[in-house]
């Protein structure tokens, strides 16, 4: 499998995920303000919405697979051994798809025009505001003691929440929640969290040393 990740994206969801399970797919980065690949692919002909991941499969026809939800999900129903996601047809996974869900669209996309800077002040305010909300009744599912947002089992919803915690770059005022802290401290420290990040520093690294050539 090849994995295009770029820096500081919600591809770290899919990597820890990876990770997680014991795969070791080919990283790819992509450089997002220089649109090049530190293999050399031209990403627009991989996803022409330009934004990662994408997961390109080792079937016969070379699959790629986009949507951080997806994908994540994807592999963690190929390892259901792993408990990262409840089976199809059952209500947890319905529930776990309808977290999966809020935090794509009240986290994940509420941070995007925040950190590009494409509001208004009046408009920001009110998205800032939006995000803590999101944030905060993360904070109060936690508050029952559970390790994660489903219980003591992680899941790729965890690992979702994880990948896009940019609140200090959108300006998100949520240092004050302390069980999402807590929880998010409790993520950073798993092995595969610590893979995911170092993975990722490495990629960047052989990229710019690419570019530098």
């Amino acid at each position: 499998m090849k994995l295009y990740i770029a820096q500081s994206t919600c591809s770290l969801a899919v990597q820890i995920i990876a990770n997680e399970i014991g795969l070791n797919p080919e990283l790819v980065h992509y450089d997002v303000f220089g649109k090049s690949t530190s293999n050399g692919d031209n990403f627009a002909e991989v996803n022409p919405l330009g934004y990662v991941p994408v997961l390109v499969l080792d079937n016969e026809h070379q699959d790629l697979l986009t949507e951080t939800t997806i994908i994540a999900s994807y592999l963690a129903d190929q390892h259901p051994e792993t408990g990262l996601i409840p089976a199809h047809g059952t209500l947890e996974r319905v529930k776990l798809d309808q977290l999966l869900t809020f935090i794509a669209t009240e986290i994940a996309q509420k941070h995007i025009p925040l950190m590009r800077k494409l509001q208004t002040e009046d408009g920001a305010a009110w998205t800032r505001n939006k995000l803590v909300v999101a944030y905060t009744m993360l904070d109060e599912r936690l508050a029952d003691g559970r390790s994660y947002l489903t219980g003591e089992q992680f899941t790729v919803a965890d690992a979702y929440v994880w990948a896009t915690m940019w609140h200090e770059r959108s300006g998100a005022q949520i240092g004050h929640l302390k069980n999402l802290m807590a929880y998010i401290a409790r993520i950073n420290a798993r092995p595969s969290a610590i893979k995911a990040i170092q993975d990722e520093i490495d990629m960047v690294n052989i990229h710019e040393a690419e570019k530098a050539l």
